[in-house]
């Protein structure tokens, strides 16, 4: 079990004391768009790590992807969702993502979900504070400066998962630090006049109900994920519209 759950710790959230990225077969960002969707069909670009990507479970089981779905379910015609995120990045990971994938083109709507990492390594909360302010304005422009059309989601709890339990790490401490990552994001994603999403109190449900996390044992499954599309969509599509 000690083995497993150190496999699982280089899959996601890299050393506390190193800035080495995990690899994993996640390692690499999906295609970036360079053309806009086809007319009549809105585009959709999500930025962050793991909880982006959807690590340990099928990509369509993913947020951004079960959003799409969600999204076409009420007739909204939405491009498969472009991805810069990969497991185990910080938000200047993120930022570097975003520099060298050089993205010319506008998106209908953007999500951010970011900072789990800065909080496992320990990284600084004023860091974290100026490098998420910088990704948020960022994501603004993705968005052609239309502040309603970006949304930022919330840092779940993973202090509350079988992997959290067995990390050495004390989990009130954890829901702490995560509590404290998010007042800042919320704080600057509320100021800036963007919607802003918290899925952390839900993600704590996973001590009790695992069908809430992956096979890993850390990272949500499809059923948290679904959760997420579903508080996220009705906001989507009233900006859409």
């Amino acid at each position: 079990m000690k083995v497993l759950f150190t496999a699982i710790l280089f899959s996601l959230l890299t050393s506390a004391c190193t800035k080495e990225k995990s690899m994993s077969p996640t390692d690499q960002p999906l295609p970036i768009i360079t053309t806009p969707a086809p007319s009549g069909t809105k585009s959709y670009l999500a930025l962050g790590d793991s909880y982006t990507i959807g690590e340990s479970v099928l990509p369509q089981e993913s947020f951004p992807f079960q959003l799409q779905s969600l999204l076409k379910a009420q007739k909204t015609d939405v491009s498969s969702p472009r991805i810069i995120a990969t497991t185990g990045w910080t938000t200047d990971e993120l930022q570097s993502a975003i520099k060298q994938a050089d993205v010319k083109v506008k998106y209908d709507f953007v999500t951010l979900l970011i900072g789990v990492n800065n909080q496992y390594r320990g990284y600084p909360i004023d860091t974290y504070k100026k490098e998420f302010s910088i990704l948020l304005q960022t994501a603004i422009a993705f968005a052609d400066g239309k502040k309603d059309h970006v949304f930022v989601v919330s840092i779940p709890d993973w202090g509350v998962t079988p992997f959290g339990k067995s990390s050495g790490k004390d989990v009130n401490s954890i829901a702490k630090e995560i509590d404290a990552f998010n007042e800042v994001n919320q704080s600057i994603t509320l100021a800036a006049g963007v919607s802003y999403t918290d899925i952390t109190p839900a993600s704590r449900n996973a001590a009790i109900d695992l069908g809430l996390l992956a096979k890993d044992g850390l990272h949500p499954s499809g059923k948290m994920y679904a959760s997420w599309a579903a508080k996220l969509s009705p906001k989507v599509l009233k900006a859409l519209y």
